[in-house]
């Protein structure tokens, strides 16, 4: 059975116990744009209503990417201005949120280029699952925009702070083997049989009582919980900072004019 997507990029499919939501703009590379990303939380919203439905999948379409980041091509329309940037922030959280406090288990099906907002994406699933080939990265310093905090978060308790600060300071892309071993993935295999050990691994969890599942997701998430002194304020208007500077300008452009940007800190 297949739900009735608000927008033919994102495929919602129901096969047995397992829901997969498939990004579906394989021309480039799964990009997200701005209603794919409006379309994932009433995807796990009604993966979440059916009771049949054990394991989330996430995956991409194409056989090239999981995804490749957000849709860079929309910044200059949706991301150009202090609302614009506001808008488009709110449905990228709206959107991990909806995965990361999804009380079904969730995986991430990593096959190909895992990039920006699809890693945050495959860092609000619970488990990341990927072929042999695929790459991941954070290209926010070349583009001159900041990385949320949510997704920042989130990265820091997988992998630790230096690695973090790593993937952000560097921009680069690292291989599965790098991602393996510093904890950004859990398994990797090869193209072939990426989709047999996902759909086994779902298997395995579908078995289970789905009553202590949800309760040892929910608590193992409480551990990871920001302590109280987290300065949200702050870390926003770091943010805010980057988007509103010269830089982020010049990171657009750059991008679109497959140039190399020229920052200047400003």
């Amino acid at each position: 059975m297949t739900f009735t997507s608000p927008t033919p990029k994102m495929i919602a499919t129901k096969d047995g116990a397992i829901g997969w939501m498939i990004f579906n703009n394989p021309d480039r590379l799964n990009a997200v744009s701005l209603e794919m990303w409006q379309a994932v939380p009433e995807i796990v919203a009604d993966f979440e209503a059916d009771p049949n439905i054990r394991v989330i999948v996430l995956s991409g379409a194409g056989g090239k990417a999981f995804v490749a980041g957000a849709d860079i091509s929309q910044f200059g329309e949706s991301r150009s201005s202090a609302e614009g940037i506001r808008t488009y922030e709110d449905a990228t959280e709206v959107a991990f949120e909806g995965i990361a406090n999804a009380t079904k288990p969730t995986i991430a099906m990593i096959d190909g280029y895992c990039i920006g907002g699809g890693l945050g994406i495959a860092l609000s699933c619970d488990m990341r699952l990927a072929s042999e080939g695929s790459t991941f990265g954070i290209p926010a310093a070349k583009l001159g925009l900041a990385y949320g905090a949510g997704g920042t978060g989130r990265l820091v308790h997988l992998v630790g702070p230096s690695f973090a600060k790593e993937i952000f300071f560097t921009a680069r892309r690292f291989t599965t083997g790098e991602a393996l071993a510093m904890g950004l993935v859990n398994r990797v295999t090869s193209h072939e049989a990426l989709e047999n050990l996902t759909r086994d691994t779902c298997a395995t969890i579908a078995e289970n009582a789905p009553l202590t599942v949800a309760t040892a997701k929910q608590v193992v998430d409480e551990f990871t919980r920001a302590p109280g002194n987290f300065d949200s304020e702050k870390c926003e208007a770091l943010i805010a900072r980057c988007f509103a500077s010269d830089d982020y300008k010049e990171g657009r452009a750059a991008f679109m004019e497959k140039r190399k940007p020229a920052f200047k800190g400003k």
